[in-house]
């Protein structure tokens, strides 16, 4: 079992961090008392994998006795798994900034006069529990997108490449543009098989329908530039931070060249290193 305890400065990105550990599998806690901690590990320990991955946020709001905190550690560190503390941090003008922008109220505004005044008084208490941390982020200057790629290299021992599930699916444009598509490739320009007798009662995915596709040399300088720009956008949208990408390819009936390009392509993204997904949404459709 891993546990994670998310901790910082309010408005350094504790949330922000949280739904991403999530997307790569955490089961996410929030604003849990450091005495209840142990009792829920034991509870996670038992539920037969389910809670294998749990990231548990701690802050300020939640802390009576950082003694306590560190008792909790040590015996989390001593018990089977690996646990480790995440403390995020930025610039008290940046936490100002992020306050005055979302108009929320500071924990600590009802006990100082000044949202300058609660920050830092925030900062001086929080420093003995940075100082126990395993990892510092400092989100001053790191975007959203940077901030998950961090998140990924520490917990997840990937790349952005993890990140980003591509979705490859056929579709015949006599039944419409799949709604969900980022990017929409037009194959219609290629040779139908359609008007090939033998060819015509079989889809894309047949050996012979494929040949006749790509025995073409405009299907061959298609795809050339087709991978040449994937392979260079990819990896920009996965910095991006993007988490999926839908690559909607359409024909006339989603029958023939649609099939066999998506099939295709979908194995030239999963050769690059991504998880992908292939569908056929028209395949079954039309006779």
């Amino acid at each position: 079992m891993e546990i994670l305890i998310i901790s910082g400065l309010s408005g350094a990105g504790k949330s922000k961090a949280a739904s991403f550990l999530e997307d790569m599998g955490f089961y996410i806690v929030d604003n849990m008392p450091a005495a209840m901690i142990l009792k829920f590990a034991e509870f996670c320990a038992g539920g037969n994998g389910r809670y294998d991955r749990v990231a548990l946020v701690y802050d300020v709001r939640t802390a009576s006795s950082f003694t306590e905190l560190f008792d909790v550690l040590d015996q989390l560190k001593s018990m089977d798994g690996a646990c480790r503390m995440l403390f995020l941090e930025a610039s008290p003008e940046t936490i100002i900034k992020r306050y005055k922008e979302t108009r929320r109220r500071h924990p600590l505004s009802g006990d100082t006069t000044s949202l300058a005044e609660a920050v830092e008084k925030e900062r001086a208490m929080m420093a003995p529990v940075r100082a126990r941390a395993d990892c510092v982020i400092d989100t001053t200057h790191t975007s959203t997108a940077q901030l998950r790629a961090e998140l990924l290299r520490l917990f997840d021992g990937k790349d952005e490449k993890a990140g980003l599930a591509v979705s490859v699916t056929s579709f015949g444009f006599k039944y419409g543009l799949p709604m969900e598509a980022d990017l929409v490739l037009d194959v219609r320009f290629m040779p139908n098989p359609f008007y090939i007798d033998e060819l015509r009662h079989q889809t894309g995915l047949d050996a012979p329908v494929a040949e006749y596709v790509f025995g073409f040399p405009q299907t061959g300088s298609f795809m050339k530039k087709l991978e040449d720009l994937l392979s260079f956008t990819l990896p920009l949208y996965a910095e991006e931070g993007k988490t999926s990408l839908f690559i909607g390819v359409g024909c006339t009936g989603g029958h023939h060249r649609s099939v066999a390009v998506t099939h295709a392509l979908a194995e030239y993204i999963r050769g690059l290193g991504y998880q992908t997904a292939e569908n056929h949404r028209d395949i079954s459709r039309g006779g």
